[in-house]
Order: C-alpha cells, then sequence, then structure tokens
C-alpha cells in the first residue's frame, strides 16, 4: 500500500465487504466521484462484484482473499452487520482504515449488547428501548414479568426481515418459541401501542462532523419495508429535534465513522423509544438517490475516504417504494413470471426505478425500488399507490 496521505484521492482503491445492493450503490457512488472498489463477497453473481473493478469471490474469513484486498484497498467499509469482527481487525493491523470499526459493528450485531447501549445512553439521548427481557438460557424465562406479555422474541444474532423471530402471548408460548429458534441468547421485547416508525440515517465523519439526514417514516409488510416516506408526515419539531439529539450521542459514543441508521418507535401517546440500529446505509434510506444533495452512499463514500461530508438537504419530497421477487414469482414461488410491467410504471412521470441486478427472484427477496418525487408526501404517495395497482401489489400492512 502506498504512503500517500489523507484525505484519499481517486482512482485509489476503495473496499466494500458485502457484494449485496448496498454494496453496489457504494460501488456506483465510489465509481461517480473516480474511485476503483474492490469487493470480497462469496457469490458469483453478486450485484456489487458484477459492476465493481475487482471482485474476491471468497468467503470473509479467506485469509488469501483478505490478503489480497489489504494490499489493494487503504480503506474499506462493510454492507451489513454480520462480517466477522476478526476480519475487521486483521485489516486494522494490516494498517488499513476501517469504518465503521468492529467495536461499533460487534454493538450491532447483537441485540443484548445494543440493548444494553441504549440502557447505557439514556440519561444523555433521553431516548430508551422498549421493556424487554434477555433470555439467554432457560432459568431466564423464570425472572420474566407478566406484564411483558404480548411479547416479541428476537434471536439475538442473525435476524433481520422478520428473520429470527415470533411473537409470543404467554410464558407456554415463550418456551415454546425459544425451543423453536434453537435455545439461543434471545431478547424479548414488549409488544407497543405503535403508532408508526421512524428511521433516522446519521453520517459522521473522520473530523467529528455530523449530519442528520431527512427522517424517514416507514410502512412494513411481513416484517420487510415496503415504503418510506420523506418528510415524515406525522412527526412535530419535539419529536425531531430528540430524534437528532440522540443520534448525535450515539454515533459519537460510538466513535463511530460512516453511516448509520437508527430506527425508532412512536407510541399512539406520543413517546419516543428506540428500536435498534443498523451500522451501514440503509433500506429506509434509498430515497436520498434522488431526493437529496448527497446519497448515504456518497456519504459512506466521504467518510471511507476521509473527504468533507456533502449536503444532505432534501430536494424533494420522495416515497420510496420496495420491490420484492413476489413481483417475479407465482404465489407458491415455483415459477417465474414474466418482468413486471415497467413500460406503464415508468409511465408515472415521478417514478424513478432502481434495480438491483439479481438474476434470481424469489418470494421476499429484495430485487429494486422505485423513488416518486412530487411537490409534497401526499402527491408522491398517489404516484405509489398508482404504481403498486400496475404491479399486482397487495396491501396487508403491519
Amino acid at each position: 500500500m502506498s504512503d500517500q496521505s489523507w484525505p484519499l484521492y481517486p482512482p485509489s482503491f476503495l473496499g466494500i465487504l458485502g457484494g449485496g445492493q448496498l454494496g453496489r450503490f457504494f460501488v456506483q457512488a465510489a465509481q461517480d466521484l473516480g474511485y476503483q472498489v474492490c469487493v470480497l463477497d462469496p457469490d458469483p453473481e453478486s450485484p456489487a462484484g458484477q459492476i465493481a473493478q475487482i471482485h474476491l469471490q471468497a468467503n470473509y474469513d479467506d485469509q488469501d482473499a483478505l490478503l489480497t484486498m489489504a494490499r489493494t484497498c487503504r480503506a474499506i467499509s462493510t454492507e451489513f452487520e454480520n462480517v466477522p469482527a476478526n476480519t475487521i481487525n486483521f485489516f486494522v493491523e494490516q494498517g488499513v482504515f476501517v469504518a465503521p470499526d468492529s467495536f461499533a459493528v460487534s454493538i450491532a450485531q447483537n441485540r443484548i449488547k445494543e440493548k444494553l447501549f441504549f440502557q447505557q445512553t439514556r440519561p444523555q439521548t433521553g431516548v430508551g428501548p422498549v421493556h424487554y427481557h434477555v433470555i439467554e438460557q432457560a432459568t431466564d424465562m423464570d425472572k420474566v414479568d407478566l406484564e411483558i406479555f404480548p411479547a416479541i422474541l428476537k434471536t439475538s444474532q442473525l435476524g433481520y426481515d422478520g428473520k429470527g423471530q415470533q411473537t409470543v402471548k404467554d410464558f407456554a408460548g415463550l418456551r415454546e418459541a425459544w425451543q423453536s429458534l434453537g435455545n439461543v441468547p434471545c431478547v424479548l421485547e414488549k409488544k407497543v401501542d405503535l403508532a408508526f416508525e421512524l428511521s433516522a440515517i446519521i453520517v459522521r465523519g473522520f473530523d467529528d462532523e455530523v449530519h442528520l439526514m431527512p427522517i424517514a417514516q416507514n410502512i412494513h409488510q411481513n416484517g420487510i419495508l415496503h415504503l418510506s416516506m420523506v418528510p415524515a408526515p406525522n412527526i412535530n419539531q419535539h419529536i425531531q429535534d430528540q430524534i437528532l439529539r440522540a443520534a448525535q450521542v450515539m454515533i459519537r459514543e460510538l466513535h463511530y465513522v460512516g453511516v448509520m441508521c437508527i430506527e425508532f418507535f412512536v407510541l399512539k401517546d406520543g413517546t419516543l423509544m428506540i428500536n435498534e440500529i443498523a451500522p451501514r446505509p440503509h433500506n429506509s434510506g434509498h430515497h436520498s438517490l434522488d431526493s437529496c444533495v448527497t446519497s448515504q452512499f456518497e456519504q459512506q463514500v466521504r467518510t471511507l475516504a476521509k473527504l468533507p461530508l456533502g449536503n444532505s438537504k432534501l430536494m424533494s419530497p420522495v416515497v420510496m417504494l420496495n420491490l420484492l421477487g413476489d413481483l417475479w414469482t407465482d404465489g407458491d414461488n415455483k415459477g417465474v413470471k414474466s418482468s413486471p410491467n415497467w413500460n406503464q410504471v415508468l409511465a408515472i412521470p415521478t417514478a424513478k426505478l432502481h434495480l438491483y441486478g439479481k438474476s434470481e427472484p424469489k418470494i421476499a427477496r429484495k430485487m429494486g425500488h422505485i423513488n416518486f418525487l412530487d411537490e409534497s408526501v401526499d402527491l408522491a404517495l398517489e404516484s405509489a399507490n398508482r404504481a403498486m395497482e400496475i404491479l399486482g401489489f397487495t396491501t396487508n400492512k403491519e
């Protein structure tokens, strides 16, 4: 590696661990700025690997691949939180700048550590998690209080998009659910009287500059993000101020450099609670590709290269609609239909289509998204609803 001083200028190589759609957008943003990108991902059809200058098709603990990446890149980021901590530490030992570092990632990839972090920072943030219990062994269930039911049991690691979690109504259901999840460490969270969910994407540069990107209000279906509305239509200034303060505290307490998403719950009584953090760009921030001066992915590139952050200003109200493999496949996931009717969708003048380069549609697999930009969220939502009718969406909302 070169001894070139920081910031890191193009056409230097940047690295990304993980080659899904988040990695693909990182690659595109980096290349737009003139950088070259090396992707490490075992999938030969990795969406990010398809377009990167180098695709190392190997596992995340493959020593030869890690050494090649360390010799190629002076700075490396991650696109998902379950990269082994040893992998991140290896790069640091090789003198590579890694953002975010293993400390922040290790907290975000473990719900038990994450909840403890939320409790520890609550005096500073003013926002805490929902009522919960940690279940690491069978005897921990004896300590659970009755008031927590109904609740959701979530595995402490590897759960996302509704995976690794079950709703439980009582003690008997808790024992059954814990066994069905493999008797692994879990967090039991009380189901709350939810009004809506928000996500805040916050960015911190190497120089401690912090930007909060526009807050999104989200709707889910079957545990997967369905659509995001920006600016969030139901928040007031007080909630916005609470989120800004909490996000600034947490990103600095984690000594975090890069892009991080923090998900919040707003209860029907107006209480703000924190749900979880994701140490990376986030699905709910995909709108920024078209709606903001600087997208979350360009911010990720800037933080990694130790460049100044871009302006996060929202240029247009927007609704982001997720596109799942259900649109391509039949109901039992055994057959593949023809491509959705993009001609009619793109006849909607506010629609901006982004497909992820995934060759095999599957039920619940994220295949792309559409951003609808308009003069108001209501108008953008009308366009999104029109597209859903064309595409044959179902409308079961959580």
